[in-house]
């Protein structure tokens, strides 16, 4: 599927709109002429000037708004995109009760059935990840991840 370039460029821009008006809200730093709202507003300053540029040459190309790929009449394609939405869905409502761990696991292996990956390399491949990216953020960025059902083997 092709999507005008203008109409990503646009959202983009919302996108950094909003995050300059929320930023505004941060609280400054104590004795600093610094405070938390600046890597965002530097980072959405940038999305603001890239979305800007992208919906220039969207609005130049002259192109259709919207073009349907071959990927979106396959069936697989069909099946791992609505499956990407199911899987995010899926971890947003029972990453509580199941936790980071199990719905990583199960999300990852899903997917990767679904673009034709063998089912014992997904095992695999799912397993390795989800211990790698819980470890990253767990251990060594110090985000709580939700233990859910493995809470009396959290480490």
């Amino acid at each position: 599927m092709r999507i005008h370039d203008s109409l990503i460029g646009g959202v983009l821009l919302v996108l950094a709109l909003a995050v300059l008006w929320h930023i505004q809200g941060f609280p400054p730093a104590a004795g600093q002429d610094y405070g938390p709202a600046v890597f965002p507003g530097l980072v959405a300053c940038g999305l603001a000037l890239s979305s800007a540029v992208l919906m220039w040459q969207g609005l130049r190309a002259h192109q259709p708004w919207l073009r349907l790929g071959e990927g979106m009449r396959s069936p697989r394609h069909l099946a791992a995109f609505v499956l990407t939405i199911a899987g995010t869905v899926f971890y947003i409502l029972l990453s509580e009760k199941l936790g980071f761990v199990l719905c990583s696991v199960l999300v990852l292996f899903a997917l990767q059935w679904a673009c034709g990956v063998r089912p014992r390399t997904a095992v695999l491949v799912a397993i390795v990840a989800t211990l790698v990216i819980h470890t990253g953020f767990y251990k060594l960025l110090k985000v709580p991840l939700p233990w859910g059902v493995l809470q009396r083997w959290a480490w």
